[in-house]
Order: structure tokens, then sequence, then C-alpha cells
């Protein structure tokens, strides 16, 4: 399982990478299902060796109609508030009407995913 079973450095390193992807992954559960509403939910399927696609993100501001300003976060310790990571970028709400203004609020914690050229998320309001 490990590439060398004589170098315990790697098997802590391998072991870490694991118990960090575990946590990132617990994190965009919780913030799926566990949405403001309440309801909505998210499934995320990847290929073996395929990189994570989706990420979690808070809600920064809007910026016009659908279009908001959004930061990555990281889950450092359970029980605290993630915290943000990266500079802002911007995102689209495909829950939100494309010729009305957003009415998302700053601070909502968000699952975003990659499509094309464009961030994306799914947050209904």
């Amino acid at each position: 399982m490990y590439k060398s079973e004589n170098c315990p450095t790697e098997k802590v390193l391998i072991m870490s990478n694991r118990i960090s992807d575990l946590e990132s992954q617990q994190e965009l559960a919780r913030l799926a299902r566990h949405s403001s509403t309440k309801t909505q939910e998210v499934s995320v399927v990847t290929s073996p060796g395929a990189r994570v696609t989706t990420w979690a993100a808070v809600v920064k501001s809007n910026d016009s109609y659908n279009h908001y300003n959004v930061e990555t976060v990281e889950v450092i310790f359970p029980g605290f508030p993630p915290a943000e990571s990266g500079d802002a970028i911007q995102a689209v709400n495909l829950a939100e009407s494309f010729t009305q203004p957003g009415t998302l609020a700053a601070g909502t914690y968000i699952v975003m995913s990659r499509v094309g050229d464009k961030n994306v998320f799914y947050a209904p309001v």
C-alpha cells in the first residue's frame, strides 16, 4: 500500500493526506446537507485519479444579477468556522434568475464547481 515500508516519514505524509481529504469531504457533506434552508443536497462523483472539482466557499457580495464575489474557505478545526483562503473570485448562482438582481446573503456558505471557464454553484434563496 505504501511506496516504501522502511520510510516512516512517507507513511505519515500519506496518512496525513488521507486524513485531510477525509476532513474536506466531511465538511463538503456538512455544508451541502445543512444549508440555511436545510433542503439542499449536493452529490459529487469523480473517477479514479480525478482531482476534486468542487470546493467550499463563502459569498462575500453580489456583483450583478446572479453573479457573486466569493472566497474559498478551508476547514481548519472541527467546531470552528471555516477560514477564508485565497483571493475573491466571481461565481454564478444557477438557482437564481439571470435577469433579476441576486438576493443571496453575504456570509452564506456554498459548494462550488468549475464548469468550463466559469465557477458555478446552486444555492436556493
